[in-house]
């Protein structure tokens, strides 16, 4: 026999079996009951007066009794959650935004503002001069640049030598 032919006969073996149940049985495994599922699949109970599950139920407009509302019964009818809900997270109100010097301001005028007058000239058919599509390609740059050099990769000052490195 060659070695193919052995692990053809391998591989037959494994697909002829793949579908019968494995050595191991249910008892050396335990398998908690709450996560077996039940044999049949779970059905909806129909409404009142044999109506479709969730169409309605009664002619008053009163919900069926089983059907998947409960989670729509959380909240009122101005869209606001339940006063009964427990548990409920609501974070905090975010710290305001810190204010910006006018450096910085001037420089993300000129950084958006450059490109938005190039674009707002094409659109509009305006006839550009020279100097003017040179500032604003300078304010560009000149925005960028300014941004970047304010940025501030390093280290806060005071910070000391370790560079916050705890062990």
């Amino acid at each position: 026999m060659t070695p193919q032919s052995d692990e053809d006969e391998v591989w037959r073996q494994i697909v002829a079996s793949f579908n019968e149940p494995s050595a191991d049985s249910a008892e050396d495994h335990p398998w908690p009951d709450s996560e077996n599922l039940p044999s049949e699949p779970a059905r909806r109970p129909l409404g009142h007066d044999g109506d479709e599950p969730g169409t309605g139920g009664d002619a008053d407009g009163a919900a069926p009794d089983g059907d998947l509302t409960d989670a729509a019964d959380a909240v009122d009818a101005a869209g606001a959650p339940a006063e009964d809900e427990e548990g409920h997270y609501v974070p905090p109100l975010p710290p305001p935004l810190p204010k910006a010097d006018a450096s910085t301001r001037i420089a993300w005028a000129a950084l958006f503002g450059g490109p938005a007058y190039l674009l707002l000239a094409v659109l509009l058919g305006w006839e550009l001069q020279s100097w003017a599509l040179f500032a604003a390609v300078a304010a560009f740059v000149g925005g960028f640049v300014m941004l970047v050099v304010r940025k501030g990769d390093g280290p806060p000052g005071g910070s000391g030598w370790d560079d916050g490195a705890v062990i």
